[in-house]
């Protein structure tokens, strides 16, 4: 693996990452603000926050991975 790849890695890590802030922001955000009326929204927001957690561990994985390798 070059370092230009694992470069990529890392930014498709950290833009998982983003995108995990903001699914789960938008989680907290039911929660304090439009709870109890909106619970219904609540599995929603929770498969949309858990889908880009398991997006952002897969990615990260695969970047550990991949610096291992080239050490």
């Amino acid at each position: 693996m070059t370092t230009e790849e694992i470069k990529e890695i890392e930014k498709a890590v950290t833009k998982a990452r983003f995108i995990l802030s903001q699914k789960a922001g938008a989680l907290h955000d039911l929660i304090e603000d439009r709870l109890p009326a909106d619970y219904m929204e609540i599995p929603e927001y929770a498969e949309a926050t858990y889908l880009a957690c398991k997006a952002w561990d897969e990615l990260n994985k695969k970047l550990i991975e991949c610096k291992k390798e080239i050490q």
